[in-house]
């Protein structure tokens, strides 16, 4: 057996019983052979530790989704990679001065996923960090075995059969090499959609004859169905879901899986004996990911001479250059002095524009202090004119934002003077060119409010979205400023619209939503899809006759309550179900 060069941990404990795990490695199918080969069975739950709000998703689930463009190329995540039909490489990262071990690097053949598991004891990144297909990875040695911890994961899928698995799981795993052969525990923590942890083993045998060809994927139409369609099954209507259970002989009460059906005292409930579960369920949980205090900021390095500042209320983006600085909203007005601080260290130059994407304070709370911190660029007689004339930063917005801001709304007052935006556009754009990258604004007729703005930086490949997509929340669609869920979900398809991936629906532009982390397309497809099927759901209901109070008893978004959810505040869950039931006709 080979040992490796000692690890540049800081803190592995038994250095020299390292194994090595390098090699490349041929999958054993001795065990869940559906998931290994072609797939498990719709409407099989059994084993997994899915809670109600899983089992509903699951349920709507329709497989005919994966002809969606946003959906053809997804790889396996890092927790279904070593499931599927793969086999497997590991590779070493060793510093080349000091020949110590910074990384192992894991590929899977299907899809070419690959992962990085870095020993160098780095932290894990944020909580806005961006968030990817195989997640961020940090591994430890604990004897011969090397223990890793994954964060930072895309939502996909517990089983490749609808069950979800949300964006906020942690997987740890434990690799252990006995001589040809390769075991791998993984236990994942999904606070979202698991009631407990899913423990799960996959074996392989050291095949150094294996042929790791590349795994090129391309989008193709495949399907030929009306634009915005999402397929899914509305609640109560999957037919398919008997198949399985007629198949088995089993009530879906039994293959609708849970925490109970992990544990061999089940098998007693399959043959209808008295059930009971004497094994007590583990309620050990890993660090959780860093958060950002309440009150604080952070600054996310997008690319380039792009930044994202998270914290402030609403997400700030600002574009950095020769020229000065260009920000797209300006974050609440208690959080001034953090986000000049936070603008400051990214540049001194001055702020030259700031984009207003829609009216709300927390977009355009701090719009005269950030103005008065940036100096506008005249043109023509401006230039001459005396220095009170060209203090400030210009403040542009739609129209609406102007006409919103400057007039009283009820018990609101008008915005100050100096608030206001200091130039607006009318229509559908408005181009501008800034530190030699071409700008564009985009309005958005109608989504979160009647004036929003999404701003398009094309050379950084960076889209500014505004409250047209949160990843922390239900859409807040203020239907009393001329918001619509229809105007929403056009909006996220104009998003997916101009969103480019770089490969495996991941990365290329970037997206800043109006609040939560740094994304890309595959998040916000998600998001759309589950924006659109909440839609079609309460228009069924609509066109039942139910009433709004019958709608918001029958739980529409139930599914997505845990990850999206919110029972307390001015805009709640069911405000969201209220907007969206008036929005499409309800009386």
């Amino acid at each position: 057996m080979l040992l490796v060069v000692a690890s540049a941990f800081p803190f592995a404990e038994t250095l020299s019983a390292q194994f090595d795990l390098a090699g490349e490695w041929a999958q054993r199918q001795h065990e869940d052979g559906a998931e290994r080969g072609q797939g498990p069975p719709i409407g099989d739950y059994l084993g997994l530790p899915i809670n109600a709000a899983a089992r509903l998703r699951a349920e709507s689930w329709d497989a005919s989704i994966h002809t969606l463009p946003e959906w053809q190329c997804r790889p396996h995540p890092a927790d279904y990679g070593t499931r599927g039909p793969s086999n497997l490489r590991f590779w070493k990262e060793v510093d080349r001065d000091t020949q110590q071990l910074i990384a192992m690097h894991t590929h899977v053949s299907w899809q070419e996923q690959e992962r990085t598991i870095w020993l160098d004891g780095r932290p894990h990144p944020p909580a806005d960090a961006p968030h990817t297909w195989q997640g961020f990875s940090t591994g430890v040695w604990e004897g011969n075995m090397l223990t890793v911890t994954t964060t930072h994961l895309k939502e996909s899928y517990q089983r490749r059969n609808g069950t979800p698995r949300s964006d906020q799981a942690t997987m740890i795993e434990h690799w252990m090499r006995h001589g040809d052969f390769l075991t791998l525990i993984h236990i994942i923590h999904d606070p979202v959609y698991m009631a407990e942890p899913l423990i799960r083993t996959t074996n392989w045998q050291l095949d150094p004859e294996q042929d790791l060809e590349p795994y090129p994927c391309e989008v193709a139409e495949e399907v030929e169905r009306a634009e915005g369609v999402i397929p899914h099954h509305l609640p109560g209507t999957n037919v398919f879901l008997k198949e399985f259970q007629d198949k088995v002989g089993l009530s879906a009460e039994i293959t609708g899986g849970g925490p109970e059906t992990m544990y061999p005292e089940f098998m007693a409930k399959i043959k209808g004996q008295p059930f009971t579960l004497a094994t007590p369920a583990s309620k050990i949980m890993p660090e959780p990911v860093k958060e950002i205090p309440r009150g604080e900021t952070h600054t996310q390095r997008i690319r380039g001479n792009m930044y994202m500042i998270y914290g402030a209320g609403g997400n700030i983006t600002v574009q950095a250059g020769p020229e000065g600085l260009f920000v797209v909203d300006t974050g609440l007005p208690n959080m001034t002095e953090k986000v000049l601080a936070a603008i400051k260290q990214i540049s001194d130059k001055p702020i030259r524009f700031i984009v207003n994407t829609h009216m709300h304070p927390d977009h355009t709370g701090n719009n005269a202090k950030l103005r008065e911190a940036g100096i506008t660029i005249g043109g023509g007689d401006v230039a001459r004119l005396n220095t009170d004339v060209r203090e400030g930063a210009a403040i542009i917005a739609h129209q609406e934002v102007l006409n919103r801001m400057s007039k009283a709304d009820g018990a609101t007052p008008a915005s100050p003077f100096n608030q206001l935006p200091t130039d607006t556009y009318f229509g559908k754009r408005k181009d501008m060119f800034f530190n030699d990258e071409a700008v564009q604004l985009i309005h958005v007729a109608n989504a979160h409010t009647d004036g929003d703005t999404m701003v398009f930086f094309r050379r950084s490949d960076v889209l500014a979205v505004s409250d047209v997509f949160n990843d922390n929340s239900y859409p807040v669609i203020d239907t009393a400023h001329g918001g619509s869920i229809q105007g929403i979900i056009n909006g996220l398809n104009m998003i997916l619209d101009i969103a480019v991936v770089a490969k495996k629906e991941e990365g290329g532009t970037m997206i800043v939503p109006g609040s939560g982390r740094l994304c890309d397309e595959a998040d916000v497809a998600y998001y759309r899809d589950m924006v659109t099927i909440i839609r079609d759901r309460v228009a069924d209901m609509i066109q039942k006759g139910m009433t709004l109070d019958q709608v918001k008893a029958a739980k529409p978004t139930r599914d997505y309550d845990p990850r999206f959810g919110i029972t307390t505040g001015r805009y709640t869950t069911d405000s969201f179900v209220e907007a969206v039931y008036k929005g499409l006709g309800g009386k």
